[in-house]
């Protein structure tokens, strides 16, 4: 067998993959029509939740995709096209926005005729956030295909130039990305209190997205594996490594949050503090304190011995509760009301999102196998 179908899907394995995310998109989007229905407004919101959760993640995987190739790392490229792979949805995320477009009188406050926005009206208005935010899909679409485009390339040329393609590519584009990410959130996430603002917020966002892009990667390894793919080229050093990356991620989310909170504690300002009274009381307080343990204290000690890292089974499930805090966090931030229209716009944006990946695999090697440094990767081993 050839290295190039060593790295294939079976067409069985293919199919099932397919069927089963395409029969959970379809029961999220008939849910989610129930939900718009019965309440147009706690729908939206819920997906706005869903969707933000999402789009965080996929800011994540362009982020890890474009440090690699900027940083030259050698260990992370057996892993590295699954992340294009994620990141190659993102045009898939533009069109999702639909629905948040369609209902943003129901979602921002700064919509409404009379609302006082002083002059914020400038920047807070319905054209401008459009414009705003076609412009971020489409830089972030444009890098993502450029990347992935590269490196399939390789795949069947196996030349250096490029790489050093990808290198060039890559450093604007980490700038481009921090820039557009912090609108980003400042625009669909920060805006739903416009009077309250936070220098910091993007980065608050990001650094969630790119901590549970490297978990949901740990999960899609360890189902690939569990599948028998990829079983020997993805090690328990590489694993080893993403481990190292959850827990650094998991201190540097922390860090932010602390930053946020303390700034603006030490200021006692009223238009400011009132954003965190309004989720450190009533029953929003117990959701704040399930955020500090369960994003914070649970990952952090979990993760903190080297046994768990290179632990298969402790990993995945340090992955799969760093995926769900994350989505607790961004339900905290949007604070909607909580129901089952959540489970359905998950369900419809998420499968959807993850459909798209998994059409991604079909017959194409899932590994780069053409970048100059994948046996370096194949043989990696780390202390």
């Amino acid at each position: 067998m050839s290295q190039r179908e060593t790295y294939l899907l079976s067409n069985s394995t293919w199919r099932r993959g397919r069927n089963a995310l395409a029969a959970v998109a379809l029961a999220g989007w008939a849910a989610s029509a129930a939900a718009w229905s019965a309440d147009p407004h706690a729908f939206f919101t819920a997906y706005l939740t869903a969707f933000v959760f999402c789009a965080s993640i996929l800011a994540g995987a362009l982020f890890f995709v474009m440090l690699q190739h900027l940083t030259g790392s050698a260990w992370s490229v057996t892993v590295r096209r699954l992340a294009e792979n994620v990141m190659s949805t993102i045009p898939v995320a533009a069109l999702l926005f639909i629905p948040v477009a369609l209902g943003l009188s129901s979602i921002y406050e700064w919509t409404h005729e009379g609302a006082s926005l002083g002059d914020k009206v400038r920047y807070l208005n319905q054209p401008f956030f459009l414009l705003r935010t076609a412009i971020y899909f489409s830089l972030w679409s444009l890098w993502a295909w450029k990347l992935r485009r590269f490196s399939v390339r390789q795949d069947r040329e196996g030349t250096v130039s490029l790489t050093r393609a990808e290198v060039r590519w890559s450093a604007p584009g980490l700038v481009m990305l921090m820039v557009t990410s912090t609108l980003a959130a400042f625009d669909w996430v920060m805006s739903l209190s416009p009077h309250w603002s936070s220098t910091i917020f993007g980065i608050y966002l990001l650094s969630g997205g790119v901590l549970a892009f490297f978990a949901l990667l740990v999960l899609i390894a360890l189902s690939l594996r569990a599948a028998g793919v990829m079983r020997d080229s993805i090690n328990h050093a590489h694993y080893h490594d993403l481990g190292k990356w959850l827990f650094a991620l998991t201190v540097f989310w922390a860090y932010i949050a602390f930053s946020q909170y303390m700034l603006m504690w030490y200021a006692n300002l009223p238009e400011e503090i009132i954003w965190y009274r309004q989720r450190l009381t009533g029953g929003w307080g117990w959701v704040s304190a399930a955020l500090l343990i369960g994003r914070f204290l649970i990952p952090f000690n979990l993760l903190l011995p080297r046994a768990s890292k290179r632990n298969l089974g402790v990993l995945g499930a340090a992955a799969a509760w760093i995926v769900l805090m994350h989505y607790l966090d961004v339900f905290w931030l949007i604070r909607p009301a909580f129901g089952w229209p959540h489970f359905a716009a998950a369900a419809a944006v998420g499968g959807t999102l993850a459909l798209a990946f998994w059409a991604r695999l079909e017959n194409q090697a899932i590994a780069p196998v053409g970048d100059p440094r994948f046996e370096q990767a194949l043989v990696f081993e780390n202390s």
